[in-house]
């Protein structure tokens, strides 16, 4: 593998990976559990997200090597903690990219054909090049942020209030954090980043902000617009007159990140072959990536978008736990603690919906 991503491109990587999980695929959910606290929802899943993303920063910077938290797991706190976090990625956004495909197919109207076509034609794509999928992840980003604008500017008016239900907002913030999830991705991409020790924590932060700053207005235009029907609905009906094109944008939204997260998943993959974790075969990149296209076609066709997405939250907030805890052993104290506490309060939230 090259170093051949700039910090431009690792933004990208980033944006392309958050933006379209969290508009087009969670907060429906999110909304039906909390209601109008899907606002604290996304504060607490946002609290919990800079505190991953810090740590898993400070990680990538000592260690700019493909494989994410199962490295970091590895060399701060033991073989079986990599290990844990390894297959918890692994599982969990294999899960994630069946959602994202099963979205597309949702949107197409035909969800697992669709779903099928996606993922064997996004898996074809990574096998020409990262450059080229970090490419065709800008241009996604772009069109999608494009008409999130114009769907914020046309948004029509709610006709009944959401209600506040505050049973209902750690679940809804676990949910979220599924929309979060992919900040961190540039981390697992440590072997093909120019400067990783610069590169990857800027980019970490960056695609971050500019997430978090999204999915706020977002969420506040979608409840002013739906209102309590938001947990029934899409984004599509929060500017009927714009309702075409937001569909294709959420087709073009959940390619990205299911591109995003098939580079990720095969290169965790490809990480823990090396290490004798996973089958030999797998350490050849081209073998991770088809390996990793075949058993998301398999979920894709046996699970639902919203059994996937709770699957996965559960495994990437373990995943994350343990990249706080491996953060702590660097001497980081505060923001390493409270991510490791906020992951297992919302992975406990989430357990119930398994």
């Amino acid at each position: 593998m090259t170093r051949s991503l700039t910090l431009t491109d690792a933004v990208f990587v980033g944006l392309g990976s958050m933006i379209g999980a969290g508009v087009f695929a969670v907060f429906a959910p999110a909304a039906a559990a909390a209601g109008s606290g899907l606002l604290v929802a996304l504060v607490i899943a946002g609290v919990v997200a800079c505190c991953n993303a810090l740590s898993s920063a400070w990680l990538a910077a000592r260690y700019p090597q493909s494989g994410g938290t199962y490295v970091y797991g590895r060399e701060r706190l033991g073989r079986v903690w990599g290990d844990l976090a390894g297959f918890a990625f692994v599982l969990g956004k294999t899960a994630s990219c069946a959602a994202m495909a099963l979205t597309v197919g949702v949107y197409a109207g035909w969800p697992k054909p669709v779903a099928v076509a996606a993922i064997v034609a996004l898996t074809a794509l990574n096998l020409t090049g990262v450059q080229k999928s970090a490419l065709v992840t800008r241009v996604i980003v772009v069109v999608v942020l494009l008409v999130l604008v114009l769907t914020s500017v046309t948004a029509r008016e709610a006709v009944q209030p959401a209600e506040f239900l505050p049973a209902g907002i750690l679940p809804a913030a676990a949910l979220l954090f599924f929309a979060f999830a992919g900040y961190a991705r540039i981390a697992t991409l440590g072997e093909e980043v120019r400067e990783p020790a610069r590169t990857i924590p800027r980019a970490v932060v960056i695609s971050l902000a500019i997430a978090l700053a999204v999915y706020a207005m977002v969420a506040l235009v979608s409840l002013n617009a739906l209102g309590s029907r938001l947990a029934v609905s899409t984004l599509a009906d929060v500017s009927p007159s714009l309702a075409p094109v937001i569909r294709v944008a959420a087709c073009l939204a959940a390619l990205g990140s299911l591109l995003s997260l098939q580079l990720g998943v095969s290169r965790t993959a490809l990480a823990m072959a090396r290490d004798r974790r996973l089958p030999g075969f797998l350490a050849d990149l081209r073998w991770a990536e088809i390996a990793t296209g075949l058993v998301a076609i398999g979920l894709v066709l046996t699970v639902d978008v919203t059994r996937a997405i709770v699957f996965s939250s559960f495994c990437v907030l373990l995943y994350y736990a343990i990249a706080n805890a491996s953060a702590w052993t660097l001497g980081k104290r505060v923001v390493p603690a409270v991510g490791l506490a906020g992951c297992l309060t919302l992975a406990g939230a989430v357990l119930w919906q398994l």
